[in-house]
């Protein structure tokens, strides 16, 4: 989010999850994540009808625990401010956009670049490079602009664009690691790895498949 004068004096006051002021900004967040998630819905419709199938299949949202941001300020030793929190915290509100294939992937991506209110900051490629634990999507970091009491502040938010196969192996794999409190060993660590180059091998001939009949 951008500061404006509205969040100047908020800024420099030390992060309390207790606080009214905390609470306001995320209601902030919140309005962003909302009109961001209807926008995105609009797009679905129009890809839907466009392509005749389900380019879009479901859009999911959240805004992260008041805890887990702290948790987040602290292990990327943040100074524990607003002004920072602002700055650095880009997944406050985030958005999930699930797909059939790899290459609606791109369609959506191109689509939110070029006919929303969302400016695209970054992105991080993680279906030609997943990461090491297996993960593969699309992370783009966005931000789109919110009216707080007649000024309008640019709202930052995580947006993720997976593949139904992508998003399987993605949300089994929080589960799992939720159970384990983190600890997973190596053995299983090392063996969901494996399982996700097989799904992303399926992913990727289906999606092939499927490219066939589309030309």
């Amino acid at each position: 989010m951008e500061e404006d004068n509205s969040l100047t004096k908020l800024a420099v006051m030390p992060v309390d999850i207790k606080k009214q002021e905390f609470q306001k900004l995320i209601n902030i967040y919140e309005i962003a994540m909302n009109q961001t998630k209807t926008e995105l819905e609009n797009i679905k419709d129009s890809l839907n009808k466009c392509y005749k199938y389900n380019v879009i299949d479901k859009i999911d949202c959240r805004i992260k625990t008041p805890e887990s941001i702290i948790k987040k300020m602290q292990k990327k030793n943040y100074d524990m401010n607003y002004k920072t929190l602002i700055s650095n915290v880009n997944d406050i509100a985030g958005i999930r956009i699930v797909c059939p294939f790899k290459a609606d992937i791109l369609k959506i991506k191109k689509i939110i670049e070029q006919d929303s209110n969302i400016d695209i900051l970054e992105i991080k490629d993680y279906v030609y490079a997943p990461k090491k634990s297996g993960y593969s999507g699309l992370h783009l970091i966005g931000q789109t602009p919110v009216d707080i009491g007649g000024t309008i502040a640019k709202v930052k938010m995580e947006i993720q664009i997976r593949t139904m196969a992508m998003d399987f192996w993605s949300t089994t794999e929080h589960k799992i690691k939720y159970k384990a409190n983190n600890k997973i060993s190596k053995i299983d660590s090392k063996k969901m790895q494996v399982y996700a180059k097989i799904i992303n091998k399926i992913d990727e001939d289906i999606s092939n498949i499927n490219a066939k009949y589309m030309e």
